[in-house]
């Protein structure tokens, strides 16, 4: 079932509500999913989930979100500063930086804190694709947080960054046109993921290209070239050794960069737990039923045995 028709066919079962909150003076909107049965006197855990690069609150987040309030909890899909609704309220805008959208987890686990629906001693991370990378730098160490989940993370360093992106020279080149961008008097923006225009981030990309997958209405489908360095030097697989969460790893060898997803469980040693599905690609985790159902199962069960 596609993404969109999955989260219409939810709304029976779950509490959606709009909500508002700040990180350094800039306002982010998001929605919090709740289930509609629930106990009239006591707090549900809580959630903040996040997704892939580029991505807004109605794909893969607001998904998973609203299937983990199907299971019992208060989750939170926002869209990061300078992205769909929050755009509206920020002069940078389509910036892929690593550390300022983890500051803005930071900030909605701080909201999630203060919902009177959740216990704010039962708060976890889910983080997915790129954000997982933000999520473990958010999560690691603050005391606010008390599970971390991780679903197809792209975590990446160096070494990973280089045999992406062409080696040396190929990520030179990147790095000089995002050092080029951030000192242009005007934002340059491109295109997102298109199937026609070459010149775009995403090139013939599934999902984010397809109408009924990622390709909707409130996806901004822009990209500021000024991201490019904040992105290529972030060591996502480095935050596992700040991370003191017990910490689930959902992957594939058929998804992205899985190297970087055994290299960061590796440095977690016993705190991490593994768990590899076959032939599941990285847009499979993104909107597919079969995948996320058996993610969330396990992530469910991870968040509940150890808050």
């Amino acid at each position: 079932m596609p993404e969109r028709k999955k989260l219409e066919s939810n709304l029976d079962k779950v509490e959606v509500r709009q909500v508002e909150f700040e990180c350094h003076g800039e306002k982010l909107h998001g929605d919090l999913y709740l289930p509609k049965k629930r106990p009239p006197f006591g707090k549900l855990p809580g959630v903040v989930v996040t997704g892939a690069w580029t991505s807004v609150k109605e794909q893969m987040s607001g998904l998973y979100a609203s299937e983990l309030a199907m299971r019992g909890f208060v989750a939170l899909a926002f869209d990061f500063r300078g992205w769909g609704l929050s755009a509206h309220d920020g002069k940078t805008k389509y910036l892929e930086d690593p550390a300022r959208k983890t500051d803005d987890i930071r900030a909605a686990i701080d909201f999630m804190g203060r919902c009177p629906d959740v216990d704010p001693d039962r708060i976890c991370g889910l983080g997915i694709c790129a954000s997982a990378g933000y999520m473990s730098a958010a999560t690691g160490g603050n005391r606010h947080v008390h599970s971390l989940a991780l679903v197809a993370p792209w975590l990446h360093n160096s070494e990973i960054v280089s045999e992406v992106y062409g080696g040396a020279e190929g990520v030179s080149e990147l790095l000089k046109v995002g050092r080029d961008a951030l000192t242009h008097e005007e934002p340059r923006y491109i295109v997102a993921a298109s199937k026609v225009d070459d010149t775009a981030l995403m090139f013939d990309v599934e999902y984010y290209t397809e109408e009924d997958r990622g390709l909707i209405p409130e996806f901004d489908n822009k990209f500021n070239l000024a991201s490019w360095e904040a992105w290529l030097t972030f060591d996502g697989v480095h935050t596992a050794e700040k991370q003191n969460q017990p910490t689930l790893i959902v992957h594939s060898e058929a998804a992205a960069i899985p190297k970087g997803a055994r290299e960061f469980a590796r440095r977690m040693g016993d705190r991490a737990t593994t768990l590899w599905f076959e032939d599941v690609t990285q847009f499979d985790f993104y909107d597919k039923a079969q995948p996320i159902d058996r993610a969330l199962e396990a992530v469910a069960e991870h968040f509940l045995s150890t808050m």
